[in-house]
């Protein structure tokens, strides 16, 4: 039977992979522990690994697993950027990723977005201290606006599809357009927006994709919503555009940093000085913690296809050496 080691399995995982392993042929070896040089060895007699998205897998890391006889890491998420995938390659291991529902992301995405239009942070907070007055509450309605989806795969395709319900104006911009939408480059994007939401894979070339200056040509009271990585955003110049009042408000889901701080119980430990604290602050920025993604169908979906990940790579490992 295939093995495959899981590091960093929560218990809604752990769950699935003891049910599910069974019909791939997989026996899962869980371990709540986030993969690392000391616990590398837990894959000993597995060549195919699981890991998760919270923890970054380093050179030192990498060169542990190659040492334990692990070939093939999958994590269990679309995006790779926390595996320095350089290193995974000069030490002989193959990086493969999950496809999962996009819908959770897209759902996400859309509810950020109405709660972004409509001050629904303020308002809320407003509510809980007994406040009912209107105030500035008044909102806009999404078909009045024209919205720029930047990324148009799998999860970018499924907003758009789900932003033509409103009646909205919808632009895009992608290297490689595939999705039914009005394609313009960029800067028209970002000039004639009055919601950008982000949905482009993170790497070197979309690294703070909005900087300062493109930030700068953005519609003057704009929205930003992101649901793809945080450092697509340049942080420190999207809170002086905020500060500054040059745009409306931000909805987050990601942001830079967000290491070590969600997925953890932080209620009675100081965050810092750093940005987060800052964008919690403003009545018009709305923060979840990376949790776009989790629903249960597509933490299944990650799940079933971890294990398809490893099936396959072990099949096809044994058409190689057979």
């Amino acid at each position: 039977m295939t093995g495959i080691t899981v590091y960093g399995c929560g218990e809604d995982e752990a769950l699935l992979f003891r049910k599910l392993a069974p019909r791939f042929g997989v026996l899962p070896t869980l371990t709540e522990a986030a993969v690392s040089e000391e616990n590398a060895s837990l894959a000993l007699g597995n060549r195919c690994v699981s890991v998760g998205h919270k923890t970054r897998v380093t050179g030192a890391t990498l060169d542990a697993l190659a040492r334990a006889g692990v070939e093939y890491v999958s994590t269990r998420s679309i995006g790779r950027n926390h595996i320095d995938l350089a290193h995974a390659e000069r030490v002989g291991i193959t990086v493969g990723n999950v496809s999962y529902s996009p819908d959770s992301v897209a759902d996400f995405t859309l509810m950020l977005m109405l709660m972004a239009v409509r001050q629904a942070k303020s308002l809320v907070l407003r509510a809980d201290t007994h406040d009912y007055r209107l105030g500035e509450a008044r909102g806009r309605e999404l078909r009045d606006l024209t919205v720029g989806v930047v990324g148009t795969g799998r999860i970018g395709a499924a907003v758009i599809d789900r932003l033509r319900g409103f009646g909205c104006r919808v632009l895009a911009h992608d290297s490689r357009p595939g999705a039914a939408a009005d394609y313009v480059p960029l800067d028209e994007l970002l000039r004639r927006s009055d919601l950008v939401t982000l949905h482009t894979p993170l790497t070197p070339e979309t690294h703070h994709l909005l900087d300062r200056e493109r930030i700068a040509r953005m519609k003057r009271g704009a929205f930003v919503i992101n649901t793809g990585r945080g450092p697509l955003l340049d942080t420190e110049a999207l809170l002086a555009a905020l500060e500054s009042g040059a745009l409306g408000g931000a909805a987050l889901d990601v942001v830079e940093g967000e290491e070590g701080v969600f997925y953890a119980d932080r209620r009675d430990r100081p965050l810092g000085s750093g940005p987060l604290p800052r964008l919690q602050s403003l009545p018009n920025v709305l923060i979840s913690p990376h949790t776009a993604y989790y629903t249960d169908h597509a933490l299944r979906d990650t799940v079933e296809n971890s294990l398809l990940n490893c099936r396959n790579f072990e099949s096809e490992s044994g058409i190689r050496h057979g």
